[in-house]
């Protein structure tokens, strides 16, 4: 004859005593986490919203040989370029660029690169670029 055991009943008392806790803190972290996605993305709808960028200027002749451009940008960016090919023809032809690009940071400091870009690589100069001591 099989009694049924008073320890098996506890045992799924209490399982069934943690299920009911677990879900009601799932629900609570469910909701608490519910309101924070709300309340940020409302923050993010009432945020300004960033201003078009307009072109000021913008020019460009490109050749079989050279290319030039420019532009400018109502939001602080622009740039300028020349390029021509070198060696002609030969085995050593190359592009020799030089020119300069200016843009404003997210710090609100406007920055301005000057560069040369020919067979010796990128060369750029600036301000607030590093300068290698000299060996």
């Amino acid at each position: 004859m099989s009694v049924p055991s008073i320890k098996g009943s506890i045992v799924t008392i209490r399982l069934e005593l943690f299920d009911s806790r677990r879900s009601k803190y799932q629900t609570t972290i469910t909701m608490k986490f519910l309101i924070v996605f709300v309340a940020l993305f409302a923050v993010a709808l009432a945020a300004p919203a960033a201003q078009e960028a307009e072109i000021l200027r913008s020019n460009s002749d490109v050749g079989s040989e050279s290319f030039k451009y420019e532009f400018e940008i109502t939001d602080g960016q622009a740039a300028q370029a020349e390029g021509q090919l070198k060696n002609i023809g030969s085995e050593n032809e190359a592009i020799s660029v030089h020119g300069y690009y200016r843009f404003v940071a997210d710090d609100g400091v406007t920055y301005e690169v000057q560069y040369i870009a020919d067979e010796n690589g990128f060369q750029p100069q600036g301000a607030h670029l590093p300068v290698a001591p000299v060996a």
